[in-house]
């Protein structure tokens, strides 16, 4: 990309940021999205719009500013979650992501299988690419105090895990499909040597500090998140182990070991992350152009609306099946599946393959992140909003039996 094109793309993304701060008070109250903002301003000033900058998939900004944004999503989402925090919210978010996740990649699978030319494995390379989810783009109804709990804990568990989950099904399948004798040894030991990398130095360096040698101040504490991400980076860059990987699982290791630290980067690591997803989508809305989208022959708008209003609805409809949750809030989990950064860089991943069905696959992928921002953005608070009345407790089942004639 020429200087002044960085330049301009510089100044675009401080004007869009500035303006989402300004109508962000709105936009909790409303239809309005400050996702949707950025997705909007991209399209309108790429190629085929108002032409202001000029960017492809190839420039080395994209996958760069994607990275970067994913690995900063997966560290804090991590961070959310340790394993005791797990053990006692498992119930609920472990059937959206041992059943749901799995149903959810098998039904678009199948669904790209039948309406599209992919082949079987492109169709489940592209299921698993769809599979995370992203709490961002339903921000109104995760943040509503007035939505149950327990309907908030499994949208936040479940989007906070399953990128990361995702992630060795997209690798391994992207091998298969791109080479003639799969390295699956070789992706495998990529992928278990990031998860050791995000085990072992997170925890070395919390026992460190915990030493009677040295002794952290308070103000400096939130560094120390810093320092283990900066440090997981670099030895994954020199061992060659996946740093993405690394990454969920250093923020896992340090929710467990560390919530002095985890306190004290919480504010700032969200910030931080939130920063760099608002860029990749700016970007992200800089390639999806007008032209772009007319390339996606019916067959492929056919697939991407169905991805939303079939795959994740039907896969949560028998993950959630005889469940306590009432009907009102698996309706609402069954609609907020939004697709996220995590998709938007595992298409770009597929993208820079070389596989002959990059293209499709990247076409197809970036089609449905768009129309998943534009729907669930802007349902948000509407679906929100049908909470305001609370939510029936469910009858425990002794109790129904009690309450019979005899």
């Amino acid at each position: 990309m020429p200087a002044s094109q960085g330049v301009l793309l510089l100044l675009l993304y401080a004007g869009a940021l500035l303006a989402a701060v300004l109508i962000s008070a709105r936009a909790h109250r409303t239809v309005l999205s400050t996702a949707v903002l950025f997705l909007v301003v991209g399209i309108a000033a790429g190629e085929g719009a108002l032409g202001v900058i000029e960017l492809t998939p190839d420039d080395d900004i994209v996958l760069l500013l994607a990275e970067a944004a994913l690995f900063a999503v997966l560290f804090t989402d991590g961070m959310r979650i340790g394993w005791p925090d797990l053990r006692a919210a498992w119930h609920l978010p472990g059937r959206a992501l041992l059943l749901g996740m799995p149903l959810t990649m098998a039904i678009t699978a199948g669904l790209a299988s039948w309406l599209t030319d992919l082949s079987v494995l492109e169709s489940l390379l592209l299921g698993a690419v769809l599979a995370p989810t992203d709490p961002v783009f339903a921000a109104a109804l995760v943040g509503n105090e007035r939505v149950p709990h327990r309907l908030r804990q499994m949208l936040n568990v479940e989007s906070g895990l399953n990128d990361g989950l995702a992630l060795p099904v997209v690798i391994v399948l992207l091998e298969v499909v791109s080479q003639e004798e799969p390295r699956i040894g070789v992706v495998l030991a990529e992928l278990l040597l990031g998860l050791i990398i995000g085990i072992v130095v997170p925890w070395l360096v919390l026992r460190l500090e915990r030493s009677r040698v040295f002794a952290s101040s308070e103000e400096y504490v939130a560094i120390t998140a810093v320092a283990i991400a900066l440090l997981v980076v670099g030895l994954c860059l020199l061992t060659q182990a996946n740093m993405f990987l690394a990454a969920f699982t250093a923020g896992i290791t340090v929710a467990t070991f560390g919530q002095r630290e985890v306190s004290a980067f919480r504010e700032m690591g969200d910030l931080l992350a939130e920063v760099l997803k608002l860029a990749a989508l700016l970007v992200f809305g800089l390639l999806v152009s007008p032209p772009f989208l007319r390339e996606i022959p019916l067959a492929g708008w056919a697939f991407a609306v169905l991805a939303l209003v079939v795959a994740r609805p039907v896969a949560l409809l028998v993950s959630l099946a005889r469940s306590r949750l009432h009907l009102r809030e698996k309706l609402a989990a069954m609609w907020f599946g939004p697709k996220g950064f995590a998709s938007v860089v595992y298409g770009l991943l597929v993208l820079h393959s070389g596989i002959s069905s990059a293209d499709a696959l990247f076409h197809l992928t970036a089609l449905t992140i768009a129309l998943s921002i534009l729907a669930h953005s802007s349902t948000d608070v509407i679906v929100a909003r049908a909470f305001d009345e609370p939510v029936p407790a469910p009858v425990p089942t002794e109790a129904v039996g009690r309450d019979r004639p005899g």
